[in-house]
């Protein structure tokens, strides 16, 4: 039962946290006329998504109703929005030609087994694989003192790492008004 309550706690950080070490970045052509790709297998949630463009061009999120009133059809072009329909991300309107992509998103760790003893998140964050790990085992064996316990211990560890992450993208001085100019 070991592994499985492992799993399961790997599922639970990976629903609770959203840390720098989790972001990744992948790039990707569109194809002329194609609105739907796929998304990465070990997508999480998506941070930020453009078009390398000059100048770049950020695509909005739409809800994939909106989206449906919006872009139905045939209409090509430049994209300008997008949405997330199951394991696909879907551009509007569809490309008018090639752009290449550019998604950031967090994700999933690689998941512990027998023969990958470790990841970034084992790494980095043992306490709270451990705790979650622990509250599967107290609720297997219906120990509820031990959920209470652990499921604390748990969200106390990974509210501790996203303050720390929080803070690390916020450090430097105090917040300035500035204009869109750099010198």
């Amino acid at each position: 039962m070991i592994p499985d309550f492992i799993r399961l706690a790997e599922l639970r950080v990976n629903r609770n946290m959203r840390i720098r070490k989790m972001e990744t970045r992948v790039t990707a052509s569109t194809v002329n006329g194609q609105a739907y790709y796929g998304l990465p297998t070990n997508f999480v949630q998506m941070r930020s998504f453009k078009l390398n463009t000059s100048p770049l061009t950020d695509l909005d999120y739409i809800t994939p109703e909106r989206m449906d009133q919006v872009w139905a059809g045939t209409n090509t072009g430049q994209p300008v929005a997008y949405t997330i329909t199951g394991d696909e991300v879907r551009l509007g309107p569809k490309p008018d030609g090639v752009y290449t992509m550019e998604m950031l998103y967090w994700q999933k760790p690689a998941a512990l087994t027998d023969s990958a003893t470790t990841n970034f998140m084992l790494t980095a964050n043992p306490d709270a694989l451990l705790y979650g790990a622990l509250i599967e085992l107290c609720s297997y064996t219906e120990n509820d003192t031990g959920v209470i316990k652990w499921t604390q211990l748990f969200n106390e560890s990974v509210n501790a790492v996203q303050t720390e992450d929080d803070r690390d993208r916020a450090s430097g001085g105090a917040l300035q008004v500035r204009g869109d100019q750099y010198v």
